[in-house]
């Protein structure tokens, strides 16, 4: 039997073959509100890419992904020398910690679970603190504040004598599962006190393609102890694919590739996240379909009267008081959302719920309707 932690650790959003199993129907009927991917799914020119690379299947995929490198090199004017691909960025959350070894480590409450199992599961004794977020603030992150908790005043001496308190600090950001931006600014203010404490702060950019002007994905190469994930899961919908990059400073590069796993983007992977970075026209299509979209499922939680938290991703944060009998009736229903229960500094009166298509998002906001007159 699971303890509580491997529990909390092993519930993830976008299983739907769980629930279609538990109600005896297609995977397809299922409608998965629990993983929050791009509501118009693969673009047509990655579904054309990953047609025509099916001839080469009988050939190892490219270790270094170099081509796949060069196109994101290029995408964010940054050098490929600075890139790491992995599958999904999940795989480069473990390696990071694996290979940096920290031993003082911050993650914020609520966050996504995978910072703190990538640091649980190392070979190494690494302590692991939990800087607790407010639902007061939504959930949001004060700067200053933050910087403050990271290191420890010596008496009497200037701020270059500051003492570290933490080696790695983890930041989601958009951060999941509340939804809340940290502008460019304020996350390179963070960064910026990384630099000076030799903190290396992990910036997990997954959602950031919501909002691309607020990435710090360039100043990596001014920062030594700045590093930054994304994801082609949320933006690009390559979920099923597992395709993911890092940027990081250059001289840990080598160090990271020593204990990362060889072929671990496959062929398909590649090709298709080229083809997602090229189209351009799908990127301007979900744009203008997450901004209807959300309006539309604000106000039917408004309606419903459903406290949600602001978002600035391609999904919401919903606290409903007795959710722990809505969730059961959703399911029923063929509905799948993603419990929060398992995130730190949550309980079971938060859900979190995908921005998805509009006969899809009129579904939910109707089941909610419904489960809430039960």
């Amino acid at each position: 039997m699971l303890n509580n932690f491997e529990q909390s650790m092993n519930e993830h959003g976008g299983n739907i073959y769980r629930l279609a199993e538990e109600l005896n129907m297609p995977e397809s009927k299922v409608i998965d509100f629990s993983a929050s991917v791009n509501p118009l799914g693969v673009s047509e020119k990655v579904k054309a890419g990953i047609k025509k690379e099916l001839q080469n299947l009988h050939n190892y995929p490219d270790p270094d992904a170099k081509k796949l490198r060069e196109k994101i090199a290029q995408y964010h004017h940054i050098e490929p020398e600075t890139l790491l691909c992995g599958n999904g960025s999940t795989e480069l959350i473990y390696l990071v910690p694996k290979a940096l070894k920290p031993r003082n480590v911050v993650i914020m409450a609520p966050t996504f679970s995978e910072y703190e199992r990538a640091c649980r599961t190392t070979s190494y004794k690494l302590k692991v603190t939990s800087y607790k977020l407010k639902k007061e603030n939504n959930f949001d992150i004060n700067p200053d504040k933050f910087i403050s908790s990271l290191v420890t005043c010596l008496p009497n001496r200037q701020a270059r004598h500051l003492s570290l308190s933490f080696d790695m600090v983890f930041l989601c950001n958009p951060n999941n599962p509340t939804g809340r931006l940290l502008k460019k600014e304020e996350v390179k203010k963070i960064a910026d006190a990384a630099k000076e404490l030799k903190c290396y702060l992990v910036v997990d950019e997954a959602f950031i393609d919501f909002h691309p002007e607020e990435s710090v994905i360039k100043d990596v190469q001014n920062n030594p102890y700045l590093i930054v994930l994304r994801s082609m899961t949320k933006f690009y919908a390559l979920s099923g694919l597992r395709v993911g990059y890092g940027v990081f400073p250059r001289h840990i590069v080598n160090m990271l590739k020593e204990h990362k796993e060889p072929w671990t983007v496959n062929t398909l992977a590649q090709k298709a996240a080229i083809a997602a970075l090229a189209d351009n026209n799908h990127a301007v299509k979900t744009f203008k379909v997450i901004r209807k979209e959300k309006r539309f499922l604000e106000n039917g939680f408004r309606e419903l009267g459903i406290k949600f938290y602001p978002s600035d991703a391609n999904f919401y944060l919903l606290k409903i008081n007795n959710s722990f009998l809505i969730v059961p009736i959703l399911n029923r229903k063929g509905i799948l959302v993603r419990n929060c229960s398992n995130f730190k500094g949550l309980d079971n009166s938060y859900i979190r719920v995908a921005v998805k298509s509009r006969p899809q998002n009129r579904a939910l906001v109707e089941a909610l309707r419904y489960a809430l007159n039960e």
